[in-house]
């Protein structure tokens, strides 16, 4: 209960926390200054490492501790703050005051601003409190500390002996501040009412320190929680802070008196949290309680909840658990269904029912999903960068023979120089497209007698290809055995996980590339070169030759056919002449002179056909009377004399 200073008959001497509030305060000041020191040096030295080693676990580590002491800290403080109200409220000093002549009154417009300037800073500051500011100014630092700390990138490394040297030190820390929190813990609210509050904010700080502690000794190369744990400590320091920030801002809008005695700031709900068993609906009941006056004890609702809380809960958990029974399987998957850690069945894709988790569970399988598995990739492949599409190729592009791939695997063949045989080296790109078997047997082989299926068909398929490549040569596999090498090494691939029962089907075989090594391109390329030229060469020739001899038969063939044509032409003329006369033969023997009378006319009309003439024979009329001829349609002649005739004009005898 609070003590207002106004009220008459006040006492506080009999008051327990009032006649304990001078040890107190200079116990808390110890502490504060203690802590408040080391947190100072963990700031400065994660600076330092910062700069040297920025991807260091250091440095997440001690920001999360020297947060957490912050938090610490900003407690001891705010409990000093009402120790030190409790002081004077115990010992109160007499007013001292200065007569109005004692004061001298500032000369010039300088000191007059600041003396206004300070009178206001003052009433500012004793408007809001001291107490206030410094909390939020040590819950600002705290989440400063935290948000620098909050790094998931963070690689994993080994540690060494500093580490077990560090983690030593923080559990002795941890320890001191346990038997700290244990004494604050044994006060009795009546004496120390601030006494549980700081022992939860020790927890926090106990809490972080152990944690610390823990991930600097599980640190190694290989283990990457103990850094995530490490940056995630920082989370309770951090809502501590925020929460110190808020009670802080809220606390601007509650009336302020001197006579009052005030509250402990620095509570937290968070903190409070960290008891066994947790309380959190009480520690909301006493909140609620104490900061607006609600009892939610009184309210028939909120009881009937609690009381049904726990056969609630433990209904949600038992039908929870039931639905575990039902699982959901892919399209794209399968998933085969163990029943008391034996399989029974291979569910396909939909929702199936089965026995709850730990009775039964499903194994994921894939249901047709196509893979594609190189023979070998490189220890470190780099990140794929996207390049222009108007820029150069990338080097991934270059497939010449003088250039390294990731995905090549070099092999040992045979080879043969002059009379003694030898071995050559090639490198190959051989590609392997691969599922898992449709059926329920493939199903189960593959999830029961595989660990790893990529592996296994790497490692049978370079066994394979060691045996396969041994009695091959580098002519060979270039040319002819090219086009059955893929098929072979399919085949015997395929075989060998039959044998082992994997259960892995293999859909293609593709050989990507075959070519010697860098070092021997050069050389491979003159004596290719050469080849290549020779058989240009003789390709050549052979167009030559075949274009010689079709000239000479296209010439031969025009020939023959121009004779040909000829003799046939000739040949019908004169059996068109000889039946020409024939027919005129026959039709002079039946017309006579008749027919040669037509010959003679159409002969003369064929040869005078384009002339306009006038035949005149003697023979027509008779032998006395002339024919008659009709003038008017004949020009006169080119002769401008005019011909003399006894004939009348227009009329010709």
């Amino acid at each position: 209960m609070q003590v207002d200073l106004q009220v008459e008959g006040t006492q506080v001497a009999g008051l327990p926390r009032f006649q304990q509030a001078a040890v107190q305060g200079r116990r808390l000041r110890r502490w504060a200054l203690g802590l408040g020191g080391l947190a100072g040096a963990g700031v400065v030295l994660a600076l330092f490492v910062g700069l040297f080693a920025p991807q260091s676990l250091w440095q997440p580590l001690l920001l999360n501790q020297s947060a957490a002491l912050l938090v610490l800290v900003a407690g001891l403080q705010s409990a000093w703050w009402l120790t030190q109200w409790r002081t004077r409220a115990i010992n109160p000093m007499p007013p001292t005051a200065l007569a109005d002549e004692e004061l001298a009154a500032p000369e010039g417009w300088y000191e007059r601003l600041l003396d206004r300037l300070s009178q206001r800073g003052l009433h500012l500051l004793g408007q809001i409190g001291a107490a206030t500011l410094w909390l939020a100014g040590w819950a600002l630092l705290t989440m400063l500390s935290v948000d620098q700390a909050w790094n998931l990138t963070l690689p994993s490394a080994a540690m060494g002996l500093s580490a077990t040297v560090a983690a030593a030190l923080g559990l002795l820390l941890a320890f001191g501040l346990l038997v700290f929190e244990r004494q604050l813990a044994q006060e009795h609210p009546v004496q120390w009412p601030e006494a549980g509050s700081l022992a939860q904010l020790t927890r926090v700080a106990i809490i972080t320190l152990i944690l610390s502690a823990l991930c600097l000794l599980f640190a190694g190369e290989n283990a990457v929680w103990p850094v995530r744990v490490a940056v995630l400590v920082g989370l309770l320091p951090g809502l501590v802070a925020v929460e110190f920030l808020l009670r802080a801002v809220l606390s601007l809008f509650s009336p302020r008196r001197e006579q009052l005695e005030p509250t402990l700031l620095a509570r937290s709900f968070v903190a409070d949290m960290l008891r066994w068993p947790p309380q959190p609906l009480l520690a909301l009941q006493h909140e609620m309680h104490n900061r607006f006056g609600i009892d939610l004890r009184q309210i028939w609702a909120f009881s009937f909840m609690r009381r049904a809380l726990l056969p609630v809960l433990a209904l949600v958990a038992v039908v929870g658990w039931l639905l575990t029974g039902i699982h959901e399987i892919p399209l794209q998957g399968r998933g085969i269904y163990e029943r008391f850690g034996k399989p029974v069945q291979v569910f396909g894709p939909g929702l199936q029912v089965g026995l709850p988790w730990p009775l039964g569970r499903v194994l994921s399988v894939e249901n047709g999903v196509v893979h594609e598995l190189a023979t070998s990739v490189g220890e470190n492949p780099a990140p794929l960068q996207a390049d222009p599409a108007e820029g150069p190729a990338p080097a991934t592009a270059n497939r010449l023979w003088d250039a390294s791939h990731v995905n090549d695997k070099s092999q040992v063949i045979a080879s043969r120089r002059g009379e003694q045989q030898s071995f050559q080296i090639v490198n190959m790109d051989v590609r392997f497209v691969y599922r898992i078997g449709l059926s329920d047997q493939a199903a189960l082989a593959a999830t029961y007698n595989s660990a790893d299926v990529p592996t296994l068909i790497r490692s049978t398929a370079s066994r394979i290809l060691v045996h396969d490549f041994a009695s091959r040569t580098l002519d060979g596999l270039l040319g002819e055995d090219r086009v059955d090498l893929a098929g072979e090494i399919g085949r015997a691939v395929q075989g060998d996980l039959n044998a082992l029962s994997s259960g892995v089907e293999i859909l293609a075989t593709v050989v990507e590339a075959i070519h010697p090594p860098a070092g021997a391109a050069n050389a491979y390329h003159s004596v290719q070169a050469a080849q290549i030229g020779a058989q240009a060469l003789i390709a050549r020739e052979r167009g030559a030759a075949a274009q010689a001899s079709n000239q000479a038969q296209l010439q031969a063939s025009l020939a023959r056919d121009l004779a040909t044509a000829s003799a046939r032409e000739i040949g019908a003329t004169a059996q068109a002449a000889d039946s020409k006369f024939n027919a005129e033969q026959k039709a002079y023997a039946n017309a006579g002179q008749a027919f040669v009378l037509e010959q003679y006319f159409s002969q003369l009309s064929q040869g005078l056909s384009k002339a306009r003439l006038l035949i005149l024979d003697h023979r027509l009329g008779g032998t006395t009377n002339a024919p008659t001829i009709d003038l008017r349609n004949f020009t006169l002649p080119a002769d401008p004399t005019p011909a003399r005739t006894n004939a009348q004009p227009g009329v010709a005898h």
